[in-house]
């Protein structure tokens, strides 16, 4: 039986549908939920570069923040209107990769179950994109639920264009 259940938030599609099923699992088994929301100030950095950023920089990075505190409250929001008890935090963090605050957090929490929505990428995607949900499965000291976002629907039969340089005909085949 879970008693605390570590559930990361993004607002994104992926971390909803893990929320819904977190929320879902707590009050299944009695559980409190701890949500957290990490800003990413590190990809920020990284993207804009420090040099000749000033200002501008620090606008993105409350801007963020004041984001991330709307995707929490949200959460919180949810959690609470199906009567599960909730606590969460929003983090600024600049020195560690996304994952790694999840499972220290995580663990500060106490938590003994993770539940972490993700886009089920695989392949190149997957490899040029890398995987926070599978980096915390790899250093998570306790059970970790992925829960899969929604596969797109393939295109309907008949839809399909060719490939370049092929007719439908061989395209289909």
């Amino acid at each position: 039986m879970f008693k605390n259940i570590f559930v990361p938030v993004d607002g994104s599609a992926a971390a909803n549908k893990g929320l819904r099923e977190a929320i879902r699992l707590a009050k299944e088994q009695g559980a409190t939920l701890t949500l957290l929301h990490v800003v990413e100030e590190g990809l920020t950095y990284r993207s804009m570069g420090i040099d000749g950023a000033g200002i501008f920089l620090d606008e993105v990075l409350r801007a963020l923040v004041r984001s991330g505190r709307i995707i929490l409250a949200r959460a919180l929001s949810a959690a609470n209107r199906a009567g599960v008890k909730a606590r969460g935090e929003v983090i600024e963090d600049i020195s560690e990769p996304v994952a790694d605050v999840i499972v220290r957090e995580a663990r500060k929490a106490k938590a003994d179950l993770i539940v972490i929505g993700t886009h089920g990428r695989r392949g190149i995607t997957r490899l040029v994109m890398g995987s926070d949900a599978e980096a915390v499965v790899r250093k998570s000291p306790v059970p970790v639920v992925l829960v899969r976002a929604e596969a797109k629907a393939p295109p309907a039969k008949g839809s399909q264009r060719p490939a370049k340089g092929r007719s439908p005909a061989m395209a289909r085949a």
